[in-house]
């Protein structure tokens, strides 16, 4: 049950044929991801958004793909299949820039280090202790060394925003630039959407809006509880290459680009971070950079831009996948939507289209929030 109504058969609609319609409300790497494998499948695909295509929270995201930060066994096997996903995606299409140089965590030290380090190697995910002499030798330009850290090989990084333009892409989907106003139902079922420029008509609606889709739920007797989590992405000056790997420390996460640029979130500890205000964006910035520079000592670095959008974390920290609470409506809300958008889009579309159940999806559907 969600909100006093049943929810629908998982079964895909007898009267769809192959080429049904679904709509899609945004073209962030959740929908995108989604438009992509449902093209795959046959279908007619269209995709709404009030952003350009990329979306707005995808646009603001670190990128880092890992499983070594998972709230729950199943959290961590959707996790894990998500880096697979990655590596299906970059094998099925040519030129993305996808990368896996690993990462080197240090967020924890001591007693605590050993246990997420022997914690992740009984799951059979690959970790390497690293001494201080090994850290040095990986990043000769970082300063105040750890005694110890960890290095985990099979992580990487994608930009988000850019994986997803390449799936809208390659997926042949329509894409209409326009605001969702609501989701249009008759005799029971989903029949499209009305948005600021008109109605559009489809046999099947998928909201993978972010922040925005619980809004479009209420309508429907549904409550989707999401937690406020302003992201802030600080982009540095171009620099020598003095970060080849992710870097995860206590005080600051840190990537850095082909061009040079440090990416870096303004907020220690970013994917578990709680902070629902930013604060002043001058001090925030300032002390961004002044973390950075003390990383990197002697190098000049200054700031180029930034990013912000508030990022969709539901209420438990876990993803939203499933159908919601009329036959033709389903929902994709999730965060990291860069580690999980490419294999939640994968399972969901063959649900969709289907009915093919996922035991990976069985703790993530919506009506847990019942």
């Amino acid at each position: 049950m969600a909100g006093g109504k049943p929810l629908p058969s998982r079964a895909p609609h007898a009267s769809l044929g192959a080429m049904a319609h679904t709509l899609i409300i945004g073209a962030g790497i959740t929908g995108a991801a989604l438009a992509f494998q449902l093209a795959k499948r046959g279908e007619r695909v269209t995709l709404i958004s009030t952003h350009a295509e990329g979306g707005l929270a995808s646009a603001a995201s670190f990128g880092w793909l890992n499983a070594s930060y998972f709230l729950s066994h199943p959290h961590y096997r959707l996790r894990r299949e998500g880096l697979a996903a990655h590596h299906r995606l970059q094998a099925t299409l040519s030129g993305l820039s996808t990368t896996w140089q690993g990462c080197l965590w240090y967020e924890a030290t001591g007693a605590a280090q050993d246990e997420t380090a022997s914690d992740l190697a009984a799951l059979g995910y690959k970790v390497e202790r690293l001494t201080k002499p090994q850290i040095a030798a990986r990043l000769p330009a970082l300063g105040p060394l750890p005694e110890t850290a960890l290095f985990f090989p099979d992580e990487g990084h994608a930009d988000p925003a850019d994986l997803a333009r390449a799936l809208i892409k390659a997926s042949g989907a329509q894409v209409i630039r326009a605001t969702v106003e609501a989701v249009t139902e008759a005799q029971g079922r989903v029949t499209g959407v009305q948005t600021d420029i008109g109605p559009v008509h489809a046999d099947r609606v998928v909201l993978a809006a972010g922040t925005a889709t619980p809004g479009l739920l209420q309508p429907f007797g549904y409550t989707l509880p999401m937690l406020k989590r302003p992201g802030l992405m600080i982009t540095t000056n171009a620099l020598p290459r003095v970060c080849p790997v992710i870097l995860a420390t206590p005080d600051q996460e840190v990537r850095q680009d082909a061009e040079g640029h440090l990416h870096a979130p303004a907020s220690a500890g970013h994917q578990s971070d709680s902070a629902e205000t930013l604060g002043s964006f001058p001090v925030v910035v300032n002390a961004t950079l002044q973390r950075l520079r003390a990383l990197f000592p002697g190098q000049e670095i200054h700031f180029a831009r930034q990013a912000m959008a508030l990022r969709p974390v539901p209420e438990d920290g876990l993803p939203v996948a499933g159908p919601g609470t009329i036959p033709g409506l389903w929902m994709a809300v999730m965060h990291s939507g860069a580690t999980l958008a490419p294999v939640v889009a994968e399972l969901l579309a063959a649900e969709i289209i289907d009915g093919t159940e996922s035991p990976l999806l069985g703790d993530f559907r919506p009506d847990r929030f019942a």
